[in-house]
């Protein structure tokens, strides 16, 4: 989706996954990685894709953001979809199952806390993403 919309918008994509993590999966430690987000974040227009789980410092780039998308698929179809994608460790299996329950409420108050006028759009589906993308394409927001 973000590879689409940055397409679309002409805006940079930042993929967060290929900045954050490095060699053997070692996390970056959470001071540089804040640091490290603000410092993309100062840029003039961008898209940030990705969601670190409990290894994110999400409120560094929500202060920054005037828009921000919310994928909140099935647990079905996010399996299904890292399954295809790659092996993964047992925290990232444990993230997906309980990222509605647990993560989701997380990200949403924080957005609420860094992000109060940003306009929000929470997607439930691939048709979702598909209607949100041609909307844009269409010089819609």
């Amino acid at each position: 989706m973000a590879a689409r919309l940055g397409a679309i918008t002409g805006l940079r994509v930042i993929e967060l996954d290929r900045l954050f993590w490095r060699p053997g999966l070692a996390a970056t430690p959470r001071p540089d990685w804040a640091e490290l987000q603000r410092d993309l974040a100062r840029g003039e227009s961008w898209i940030m894709e990705g969601d670190l789980g409990p290894y994110d410092e999400l409120g560094v780039r929500l202060a920054a953001a005037d828009t921000i998308i919310v994928l909140n698929f099935s647990l079905p179809r996010c399996a299904w979809r890292a399954l295809r994608r790659s092996r993964e460790r047992a925290d990232f299996w444990r993230w997906v199952i309980g990222y509605r329950r647990r993560s989701l409420p997380l990200i949403l108050g924080q957005i609420a806390s860094h992000a109060a006028e940003a306009d929000v759009r929470v997607l439930t589906s691939p048709r979702a993403v598909r209607g949100f993308l041609d909307g844009i394409s269409r010089g819609g927001r």
